[in-house]
């Protein structure tokens, strides 16, 4: 047969180091640019021009091979790798991703194996002039993977079936095991342990397939952990009006297959809830009508917005794909009966939409479309576990890359806006599904963050870093963008001012793969980010300060000025390790330019990630030796200290080097620090 590729009109349907920058314990990356490939446009829309002046720690787009061959350099290498990051002599590095920037460092992302087990919460990310050189490291977990046995005490049934009570609590139905207990070592939240890691199947309480992971202390039988797997989220139908579709002609037909894209293809499940459905086909090149009763509508409008989002992380931050190997998603569309939300499944490698209530309303659009595939560029990057703070990013993610791709596309019948399923129209009365500039606006998400937002669900926990990605992009206050007029707020009342979309975004996604990992929560999410930015656009300018400022309006973190705006700050964002009940360990900063003494109201910003908050003691010591205690075994059985401490630290010089003590005085527990800051008003 012979095949040719098809663009097609359907009617109302729908890219090394050179210098050091200033700020006291930050790096930046600065060099010259390598031209990235050209990319095809997407369907109906003209690319964005790429930036006269791309910074040298962008991305580059690798072509499958060209990526191939780097993770192939990574694996030759990966046992000395190993060896340089100081692993064990029973770990191992499995190369799961490969991003290289325009002045060619390359950033590896592995997953890690002790004794043949695999790791979870083990993944890191390390960087270098070539694949799998170590010169800089992040880490899901900064505990030694040193489980005190491989062995299991626990049978495997007894895993199974606290697994399947686990989806039977959740009002599952069909609760099935669909992958027997597998032993693993689980370090994603403190000491390392054997467990088994139990997945089971059937459906959620709505009819969203579930892929339920249960962990399992394989010597006590106590659950550590679930999530789901399955990763939804709710959209709109608002068509994208007369668009063009890339399509494929077999013989004399023609059918929903993208050659243009890694081969997407555009399935029909007319109502089912399993396989693949149908590929969408027939003899003409003209798909749906606009109306939700045309089964072909709801399909070119999942097609279209797979191939905007395909274009948008190809033009935009060189990604070929979402994982980055050239090769298509598939979508299916007509799921189940009056189902209502949308989902992605790494099981399938797919985007998945139900046509909503009384069938009516399809949840095709661009940013739902956007939404779904970015939850699977996640799942390739970070593998953001999806539950806790880390879930909460993890949808946010999807929220912040659907909204991005709306812009993008820039297409009239859907024009770009900071509202979640503005459309469809959910609650009745024609309010969206979540807001960007103010996330309690819906009702249950949150504006900012508290120490218990871990706990809720991960749609309402993102609202955290939607709004941060809105303040970044846009600013606080009031300001109307195409027609829709936002209001942001601020948690601590004071003005931030935006950096615009194009430069958050770019942030965003640099930090999402490079920095980010399965546990990272919003005090490393901060912290990604700044050193997103500082390789970026350096640490100095109002980028870097815009950042710190987004991030402290809604209570993550210190100000750029401090508490009361204006000042000048000092942030080291290097990682020190924390000994578990051992020496105190010290993390310094320099100060300079300033005149006289510190001032009264010295503000000491804490960032520190750890099991047992209540084990650490913390000190801040001044140049001459003198220290202040900040924390003295305060915060019982909470993890991690991410506060802000005021000091009289006026008798004390204010140059020179000023260091962060922390000495960890109980055992069991491990942690680390993650950052620290001073910041003079």
């Amino acid at each position: 047969m012979r095949s040719r590729t098809s663009h097609r009109r359907t009617p109302r349907t729908t890219q090394r180091r050179a210098a050091a920058v200033a700020l006291a314990g930050v790096a930046a990356l600065i060099a010259t640019a390598v031209q990235s490939g050209a990319a095809t446009a997407a369907p109906g829309t003209t690319p964005r021009a790429a930036s006269a002046a791309a910074s040298a720690s962008e991305s580059v787009t690798l072509t499958p091979a060209q990526r191939a061959a780097l993770m192939r350099q990574a694996d030759s290498v990966k046992a000395e790798t190993a060896k340089d990051l100081g692993l064990g002599a029973k770990e191992k590095l499995v190369v799961r991703d490969v991003l290289k920037d325009r002045d060619g460092t390359v950033h590896v992302r592995y997953e890690r194996t002790y004794d043949g087990l695999p790791v979870l919460g083990g993944d890191l990310v390390v960087q270098g002039d070539t694949a799998g050189e170590a010169d800089k490291v992040v880490k899901a977990t900064r505990a030694a993977v040193k489980p005190a046995t491989t062995a299991a005490t626990v049978p495997a049934a007894k895993a199974e079936q606290q697994a399947l009570s686990a989806a039977k609590a959740e009002k599952a139905e069909k609760a099935d095991v669909d992958r027997a207990p597998r032993k693993v070592i689980w370090a994603a939240d403190g000491r390392p342990v054997v467990a088994y890691e139990t997945v089971v199947g059937g459906l959620q309480h709505d009819g969203t397939p579930q892929e339920l992971h249960v962990v399992t202390d394989a010597t006590t039988g106590e659950k550590l952990y679930e999530w789901q797997a399955v990763q939804n989220g709710t959209g709109h139908t608002v068509y994208s009006g007369t668009v063009d579709l890339t399509t494929t002609q077999s013989g004399s037909s023609y059918n929903l297959t993208d050659g243009a894209r890694g081969g997407h293809r555009t399935y029909n499940l007319n109502r089912g809830t399993s396989g693949t459905g149908t590929l969408f086909s027939g003899s003409d090149d003209v798909w749906g009508n606009g109306s939700p009763s045309n089964a072909e509508s709801a399909g070119a409008d999942a097609h279209y917005g797979a191939a905007l989002t395909w274009d948008y992380y190809k033009n935009v931050h060189g990604r070929s794909g979402i994982r980055g190997d050239g090769v298509g998603a598939y979508s299916r569309v007509h799921y189940g009966n009056n189902y209502v939300n949308a989902f992605w499944s790494d099981s399938c490698f797919c985007m998945t939409y139900g046509d909503g209530s009384g069938n009516a309303n399809p949840l095709t659009s661009i940013d739902v479309a956007a939404h779904e595939m970015s939850h699977g560029l996640t799942s390739s990057t970070a593998g953001l576990i999806y539950s806790g703070e880390s879930g909460g990013l993890n949808e946010a993610t999807s929220d912040i890359f659907g909204a991005t791709v709306e812009f993008y596309a820039n297409n009239s019948s859907d024009v770009g806006d900071y509202l979640i399923g503005e459309e469809i129209d959910i609650n009745g009365d024609g309010t969206p599904l979540r807001y960007m500039d103010e996330p309690s606006k819906d009702g249950r998400s949150k504006d900012s963050w508290y120490s218990g937002i871990g706990s809720i669900d991960v749609h309402y926990s993102s609202g955290v870093a939607n709004h941060f990605f809105y303040l970044l992009s846009e600013g606080s206050g009031t300001k109307t963008i195409n027609g829709v007029t936002y209001d942001s707020p601020t948690s601590d009342g004071l003005p931030v001012t935006g950096i615009g979309r194009d430069k958050a975004e770019k942030i965003w996604f640099r930090a999402l793969t490079t920095k980010f990992t399965s546990t990272t929560n919003y005090a490393a999410a901060r912290t990604g980010t700044l050193a997103a930015t500082g390789e970026l656009y350096g640490t100095d300018g109002a980028e870097y300060k815009a950042v710190q400022d987004a991030w402290a309006a809604v209570n993550v973190g210190a100000r750029s000025g401090g508490p009361g705006g204006g000042g000048t700050s000092f942030e080291s964002s290097a990682d020190v390790a924390i000994p578990d009940a051992g020496a105190a360990v010290t993390s310094p900063i320099t100060v300079t330019g300033r005149t006289g003494n510190a001032p009264a109201n010295l503000q000491v910003s804490v960032d520190i990630v750890h099991t047992w908050s209540g084990d650490l003691v913390v000190d801040l010591v001044a140049p001459d030796g003198t220290s202040y205690r900040l924390r003295n075994r305060t915060g019982g059985s909470a993890d991690d200290i991410n506060e802000t401490y005021t000091v009289n630290a006026s008798s004390e010089s204010a140059n020179g080097t000023w260091q962060l003590r922390v000495q960890d005085v109980a055992r069991y527990d491990t942690g680390y620090i993650n950052g620290w800051s001073l910041t003079f008003p």
